[in-house]
């Protein structure tokens, strides 16, 4: 997969450095000679960087935006992400494109135009400082200095996984709570007769470093089967 990153602060290159090392192709744009020149000493030398605006049509195409499977724009600017994610789609035809958006009230509107928009509010209210939805599982937000995380997985389809098991039958082991459960536009909270389904995605709070635990209990229910090509973290 490749994924091309609008934003090279904390966000986006945690994002960066995580999708390269699940073996990700990855590009980053940033507007800052400062932080290029930062993300070039810290990055591995095949993610591609780009000096320029985000917002730019031809900075998108050196970052290479019009083969990208997936787009994200991490700024603190709303309407940088907003317009960033609108050229992705609209110019270089990009299929899923992201952002990260900082003010809860800007929501609706990136909803309303077909992009993903994840804000500080949304279901778990101020804990969730970032959120960049790529792959099955994410990292939402580390917490209290990386002792613990908020983590989203997708119950899949198929032999083993969770779909079709009650919160109770999962016997989670301590460190692991579950928060929400999203199906569609329904918002379940999770208690022990809850059932999940196929596309389910469940919020939980973990123990930093038992995110692949949770993973394994949704998607393989105990087999340790967890793709791991298509998992992805942000901070």
């Amino acid at each position: 997969m490749f994924v091309a990153i609008n934003g090279g602060g904390e966000v986006g290159s945690f994002l960066a450095r995580t999708l390269h090392a699940k073996g990700h192709a990855v590009s980053l744009i940033d507007a800052r000679p400062e932080v290029m020149q930062r993300l070039a000493d810290e990055l591995p030398t095949d993610v591609l960087l780009v000096e320029g605006e985000g917002c730019d049509v031809r900075t998108l195409e050196e970052a290479g935006v019009d083969r990208a499977d997936v787009f994200a724009s991490v700024t603190p600017r709303d309407e940088d992400n907003l317009v960033a994610c609108r050229l992705a789609r609209e110019a270089f035809g990009v299929r899923r494109v992201v952002a990260r958006v900082n003010s809860p009230r800007n929501e609706p509107t990136f909803q309303a135009l077909g992009i993903e928009a994840i804000s500080s509010s949304t279901v778990i209210g101020r804990l969730i400082e970032e959120h960049l939805s790529v792959g099955d599982i994410v990292r939402l937000s580390t917490l209290r200095r990386g002792n613990a995380a908020i983590v989203e997985v997708e119950v899949p389809e198929g032999p083993g996984s969770a779909a079709g098991r009650t919160v109770a039958d999962l016997r989670l082991p301590d460190g692991i709570v579950l928060v929400a459960i999203l199906r569609g536009d329904e918002l379940v909270i999770p208690r022990g007769p809850s059932a999940l389904a196929a596309g389910d995605r469940v919020m939980a709070v973990t123990i930093a470093g038992r995110e692949e635990q949770l993973a394994r209990t949704l998607r393989g229910y105990g087999s340790g089967a967890v793709r791991r090509d298509r998992v992805a973290a942000g901070s």
